[in-house]
């Protein structure tokens, strides 16, 4: 079998791809390349899993970011076991073929309690006086503690959040060498999520987002002059494309009014009780799901939402199977938004009631997707004196929460999620192994066996 690494630089193009990513376009220009027609939904968990596997949603069952837990009644994103995903991986075929092989995945998502030799994931401690610590879950155990001995300690505050920048991918792509150097994995998976952040912020602003791109670009150098010394396989891939966006589109405030939706009141603020409402949307990015509680609902809420401005389309059962999305975890519904628009996770109808983390970062308590936790409010001139207060409460001691985050959804300029119009806009695969890229462009479950021939050579 033949040494590869797989790079995946989130929200890479075509268009991205010139003056400010000189390198990238210089491994274009050498080597070979084909479109990735965008899984449905183009958003990280579906896409990742879609190509570890080699199947699609309705098959492996990561239909989101996140999704409505039936048997809890509960909205839970960005888990992590790898036992979510119900389908084998490609490191499971290739142990298969050969016991030599060995693979390593850093940061690839669903990667906790998988059967790779060799893994890190972000994963925070919550300590019992409620602060969150910067940390990652590794396998084997002590591979945490050899990359934050010799890196420093991961940089979470910086892989998401108002203050991400190039350093959590930095630090990924530093791990990564130090794993390769030490264990030297027949396949390596790398995760690169820099150019999400302001692209999502700015959209495809070229007169900010170049910064970004010169700054991803030298990190995919140092990895490809690395893999390149060791004679390896090197893809470049990505997982979508982010486009402008200028509309958010509050679902659940429609479906609130209309009464499907119910709330609990607690200390004053409302929050979404999923498992007491009729019907309610999963928001995440530029598709929904909706779910709903009796079917002979089913009718008039796709009706309802038809005829939202910035909704292109309202796909129910025979068009989820179409686009391969039939499976238990699956809205009743799935919308998708059109090209300048996205969807908002809010349900309150008055910022005074918004529940507490709505205006903090907090993945997991939100009943969907927010990209709004990377934004400060720009109007806030002293947004910075206090976090810096806030902080020097927490050190002291005292309880604090972070409650910097604005209620202003208009202030995103950038999503993904649906299938943009442009094959410019299309994820891409590179491969510095051109007879091996047999098409322009390609299905979604394609990629897992165009990786696996490069590592079958």
């Amino acid at each position: 079998m033949q040494k590869t690494v797989v790079i995946n630089v989130v929200g890479l193009t075509k268009r991205l791809i010139g003056k400010h990513t000189p390198f990238i376009a210089s491994f274009l220009e050498q080597g070979k390349s084909a479109y990735i027609k965008p899984v449905l939904p183009a958003v990280t968990c579906s896409v990742q899993s879609t190509y570890l596997t080699g199947k699609w949603p309705s098959e492996h069952g990561i239909v989101g970011n996140g999704w409505y837990f039936k048997d809890e009644c509960e909205v839970k994103f960005w888990r992590q076991s790898n036992k979510l995903v119900q389908q084998p991986k490609i490191w499971d075929t290739l142990k298969s073929m050969d016991s030599n092989f060995t693979c390593a995945n850093h940061f690839w998502w669903y990667n906790m309690y998988s059967n790779v030799d060799y893994s890190l994931t972000p994963r925070p401690n919550y300590l019992a006086d409620g602060r969150k610590i910067p940390d990652v879950y590794s396998h084997p155990a002590e591979l945490r503690d050899e990359m934050q001995a010799s890196l420093g300690t991961f940089p979470l505050f910086e892989f998401w959040g108002p203050r991400t920048t190039i350093n959590s991918s930095k630090w990924i792509a530093d791990a990564a060498i130090r794993t390769d150097e030490k264990h030297d994995p027949t396949l390596t998976l790398i995760y690169l999520p820099h150019l999400d952040y302001n692209l999502q912020r700015h959209g495809l602003n070229f007169d900010i987002i170049s910064k970004d791109l010169n700054e991803i670009d030298a990190v995919v150098k140092q990895l490809v002059t690395h893999y390149q010394e060791l004679n390896a396989n090197i893809v470049l891939l990505s997982e979508y494309g982010i486009t402008d966006v200028n509309r958010p589109v509050h679902l659940n405030r429609i479906l609130r009014n209309k009464g499907y939706i119910n709330v609990r009141v607690e200390r004053g603020l409302e929050l979404l009780d999923a498992g007491a409402s009729e019907a309610f949307a999963v928001a995440d990015h530029q598709i929904a799901h909706v779910y709903i509680k009796k079917q002979e609902n089913i009718n008039q809420v796709k009706a309802l939402l038809n005829v939202v401005p910035g909704v292109e389309r309202v796909l129910s059962k025979d068009e989820l199977e179409k686009e391969h999305l039939i499976h238990d975890r699956c809205g009743d519904l799935v919308v998708v938004a059109d090209k300048d628009s996205w969807f908002t996770y809010y349900f309150w109808l008055d910022d005074a009631l918004a529940p507490d983390y709505a205006r903090m970062v907090d993945i997991h308590k939100k009943p969907g997707y927010d990209p709004v936790e990377m934004m400060t409010d720009p109007k806030d001139k002293l947004v910075t004196a206090k976090v810096i207060g806030k902080l020097i409460k927490k050190k002291l001691g005292f309880r604090t929460v972070m409650d910097i985050i604005p209620l202003n959804a208009n202030l995103i300029k950038g999503s993904h999620g649906r299938i943009p119009e442009d094959t410019e806009d299309y994820p891409i695969f590179i491969s510095n192994m051109g007879h091996l890229v047999q098409k322009e462009k390609m299905e979604g479950i394609e990629v897992c066996d165009l990786i696996k021939n490069h590592v079958l050579n």
